[in-house]
């Protein structure tokens, strides 16, 4: 690529409003599980959307399958929307 493409703006498709509020759906419901067991849940979380590993995520509540409903980019997504509405 040259210099002039990393000057560029790169614009990312944004998944659809209805997947926004399955994926809230599905956060809020893996944090509770993570946290019914023990574990933090905002690291385990974190560890999952950076690595994409899911032994991340515990199988109690069928969280582990649910967090794999979504793509990574969408949890990343609702988590910076969220964040950004709270913030500002």
């Amino acid at each position: 690529m040259d210099s002039k493409g990393f000057n560029e703006t790169m614009k990312f498709s944004a998944v659809g409003k209805e997947s926004d509020s399955e994926a809230k759906r599905i956060l809020v419901l893996v944090y509770t599980a993570l946290a019914e067991k023990g574990y933090n849940p905002v690291n385990q979380i974190v560890g999952y959307i950076l690595s994409g590993d899911p032994t991340y995520i515990t199988s109690h509540n069928n969280a582990r399958s649910l967090i794999r409903r979504l793509e990574r980019d969408e949890l990343l997504e609702e988590l910076v929307d969220n964040y950004i509405k709270n913030n500002m």
